[in-house]
């Protein structure tokens, strides 16, 4: 008899190790975890510093805004003073002419004609120089009304300095007004 092969049974595949399949799986949660963790804390340090920023910017928004404000009082100030300038000019003008056709109408023809000239070559004099002094106070105020309308193109304190300037060539203009007016009082 012939004894048949033995059959033998191919073994089994190797098991593979308990637990194998779930620590991948855990791997991978964990890679999500800690990723979902990066992305939120960068999330969060993103979302403070643009409440940081933010805030900056309403700061000087503010600040600005009070700024701009404060040149528009100014501005109001400054066309007032125009305005009474023009009205001084206008008057001061108005009065030379009405004193000296008073003091032109005093005396002798011949006292009368060379006081009249000296007092009028006098008043002209000082008339050119009030009309001058007060036309550069007006003129001055016109350039101040329209750095002013664009002050945002300036700084704060050249606008300050220039609007001193103008209000000190201003009074310097009102004082020869005055010094004008006592000469023409009869």
């Amino acid at each position: 008899m012939t004894e048949a092969p033995a059959v033998t049974a191919p073994d089994p595949a190797p098991a593979s190790a308990p637990g194998r399949g779930r620590g991948r799986g855990a791997r991978v949660l964990a890679v999500l975890l800690v990723a979902t963790i990066a992305v939120g804390a960068y999330l969060w340090v993103t979302t403070v510093r643009w409440q940081r920023s933010s805030a900056e910017w309403e700061e000087k928004a503010h600040g600005y805004a009070e700024e701009v404000a404060s040149l528009r009082m100014q501005l109001d100030g400054a066309s007032s003073e125009l305005e009474a300038a023009r009205d001084q000019l206008s008057t001061a003008t108005a009065r030379i002419t009405d004193l000296a056709n008073e003091k032109a109408q005093l005396g002798d023809e011949n006292v009368a004609s060379q006081q009249y000239l000296d007092y009028q070559t006098q008043v002209s004099g000082a008339a050119a120089t009030v009309a001058s002094a007060l036309g550069q106070c007006v003129s001055g105020q016109e350039q101040l009304v329209g750095y002013l309308k664009d002050a945002d193109q300036y700084e704060a304190s050249d606008l300050r300095r220039y609007e001193e300037q103008v209000n000190e060539l201003c009074a310097d203009a009102e004082r020869a007004n005055e010094s004008l007016q006592q000469e023409l009082r009869p």
